[in-house]
């Protein structure tokens, strides 16, 4: 049975049984609005106070003052959580119990059965939208301080959620480790303050779009709540330099810091957290009205970040990059991420990949001024680079990649290309070029002008590639690619060729006979020429398949039925999306592979009728079936 208020399903880690029969969570749905019990009591006897109309006591007569007495004495969660569930007044009081306040019960010294375990804090509450109110709150409250505590609490898109069920949570959840508040306008200072006074375990702070939230409620948590080690600050239009400065000097264990459109954080902000800040990992800044000034302080101070993404800083020029990378204390830095930043120049990320001699990732998206010399120089100076991905950076030409590829101390394992306008075809000599020995993994995805002759560089620059990407190039077709497949000699395992519209049967009957038995992951959507031939080949071929995508393919009931035929086969995840001419004569073959089919896609495969779907989804239980 679910308990009693697990909103987004079983709890996993709850071991005992159900606490209460009712789930004051249903019961008071919708209700909002405190309002006290309107039967009036009449009295018949002026002298007994419990004397009512029928001679029937009743509690409700009795002060919430003494309600709260006799709760408090409540000392078993089931209870508590019975009580809850008599009414709304009941919950509201209840939920302003604190738990220091809850008196244990004991019988000859020994605990009772009924008596709690320690509050850990490992249950975790989702609420969203419409289900987010005050009266769910205060549930929360009750029913989980009785199963081991409250441990991360998320509430997003909500305009009804209040300081009062903030205040219950405070008081019935000190074991709360986790909050993230996404779009809850009315959650303000206040609401802060009272977490900050009770939940002094608290680790991670998430605030997005809270403009109710400013520098008074976070520099409450920050005195409170020592622990803090993650923090993500979003859209807070209130929350200014205070709230980082007080961060800076009451959370010294914190870990991760994301803070992205908050117009009052500025340089001061930034280079007091990092110059105080030991332990500090994961930075990310994002659309701030920041300088030079806060890359030169991240640059001389970050000596323990590892994780540096920076993304939208249009104030902070060549000049912040160049002495981000020259001050040289990114000691630790293994993975940076720059995006729309106009100070990324050939001459700061020469500087960048000099400073920080271990870094490993590098992400580079629109930025516009670099060229192939940047990216060469870069890639000579950074020599433990491993991951190298270019969005969008329409000055890296042909000669870049050549540069980059060729490089003979280069340690690079993965290239990534996405939208790179500037690659286009050129007939040029790679005589003096050397072969990469350590690039296992290409993606080159809609470089539209990436065709034939680049793929012809690409097949004497990389020998030894396991993945292969190729998404959307219309540019290449059978022949050039058949090179590629040949000159592979270590047997690619992924391979997407999705939306490569000159493709055809000959490259996929070729691909499954060279590399059939490494071939693990095939993705041909929207490849339109691609037919039942080559579902034949990879079924003849390639029997350490794991996940098939033919969506949008030529594919009839035949290929399928080739496919099924194979005994030996593993195949867990397949895709015949869009397939317009597979019909219920593939039932039989598809309940075939189901033996082995974790995921199937059916959608936009019209000549399949709603009732072999529907026989299909009771048959293969532990497939997910996608119609």
């Amino acid at each position: 049975m679910p308990t009693l208020v697990n909103y987004s399903g079983g709890d996993g880690h709850h071991r005992r049984g159900s606490l209460c029969s009712m789930d004051p969570t249903h019961l008071f749905y919708g209700l909002d609005v405190y309002n006290r019990p309107c039967k009036r009591v009449q009295i018949s006897d002026p002298y007994s106070p419990f004397s009512v109309e029928e001679n029937n006591p009743s509690i409700e007569i009795l002060p919430d003052e003494c309600l709260y007495e006799i709760f408090r004495h409540l000392s078993s969660g089931q209870s508590r959580s019975a009580a809850s569930c008599v009414s709304k007044h009941w919950l509201m009081i209840l939920s302003n119990v604190r738990n220091s306040e809850i008196e244990s019960k004991k019988v000859n010294n020994l605990s009772s059965k009924d008596d709690e375990q320690d509050n850990d804090g490992y249950l975790t509450r989702s609420l969203d939208g419409k289900k987010a109110t005050d009266t769910r709150l205060a549930a929360i409250a009750v029913g989980t301080s009785a199963r081991g505590g409250l441990g991360k609490l998320s509430v997003r898109g909500s305009n009804k959620v209040t300081s009062i069920g903030f205040l219950a949570i405070a008081r019935g959840c000190p074991s709360l480790k986790s909050l993230s508040l996404w779009n809850v306008p009315l959650i303000g200072d206040e609401s802060l303050i009272e977490i900050s006074k009770e939940c002094h375990l608290l680790e991670s702070l998430d605030l997005c779009h809270c403009p109710s939230i400013s520098n008074m409620g976070l520099a409450s948590i920050a005195k409170n709540c020592p622990n803090m080690c993650s923090l993500t600050i979003e859209s807070c239009k209130n929350v200014g330099n205070e709230s980082l400065q007080a961060v800076a000097r009451n959370c010294p264990n914190l870990q991760s810091i994301l803070v992205k459109d908050c117009p009052l954080i500025k340089d001061q902000g930034i280079a007091t957290l990092l110059s105080s800040s030991l332990n500090l990992t994961k930075l990310k800044l994002q659309s701030l009205d920041i300088t030079d000034l806060s890359l030169a302080v991240i640059g001389r101070y970050g000596k323990s970040i590892t994780n540096l993404s920076l993304t939208s800083l249009r104030n902070v020029s060549q000049k912040g990059f160049w002495a981000m990378g020259n001050a040289k204390g990114l000691e630790s830095l293994t993975s940076l991420t720059l995006i729309s930043c106009y100070g990324v120049t050939d001459l700061s990320l020469e500087a960048i990949g000099n400073g920080c001699q271990v870094l490993k990732h590098m992400i580079l998206k629109k930025c516009c001024f670099l060229s192939d010399k940047g990216l060469i120089s870069f890639t000579e100076a950074a020599c433990f680079l491993e991951s190298l991905q270019l969005e969008e950076c329409n000055r890296i030409s042909q000669y870049g990649i050549l540069g980059t590829l060729s490089n003979q101390n280069s340690m690079l394992k993965s290239l990534s290309l996405v939208k790179c306008i500037g690659i286009k075809d050129v007939d040029q000599e790679t005589v003096d070029f050397f072969g990469s020995q350590s690039l296992r993994s290409l993606t080159v995805k809609s470089c539209t002008g990436f065709g034939n002759v680049n793929l012809a560089m690409i097949t004497k620059l990389c020998p030894h590639l396991h993945n292969l990407d190729l998404t959307g190039l219309c540019g290449i077709n059978d022949k050039g690619l058949i090179k590629l497949l040949n000159t592979c000699t270590v047997g690619l395992v992924k391979v997407n060729f999705s939306d490569c519209l000159n493709l055809t049967d000959e490259v996929v009957v070729n691909m499954a006979k060279i590399h059939g038995r490494t071939l693990e992951v095939l993705n041909f959507n929207g490849c339109r020429k691609i037919s039942d031939k080559s579902l034949a080949a990879i079924a003849e071929n390639c029997l350490s398949l794991k996940d098939l995508d033919v969506s949008k393919c030529h594919i009839t009931d035949f290929g399928v039925s080739c496919l099924s035929n194979v005994v030996h086969i593993n195949l867990q995840v397949l895709s015949l999306s869009g397939c317009t001419l597979v019909s219920n004569e593939s039932m039989l073959s598809i309940k075939k592979l189901g033996k082995t089919l974790l995921g199937l896609n059916l959608q936009g495969c019209n000549l399949i009728i709603s009732s072999e779907i529907e026989s299909l989804v009771v048959n293969l239980w532990r497939c997910d079936v996608l119609s």
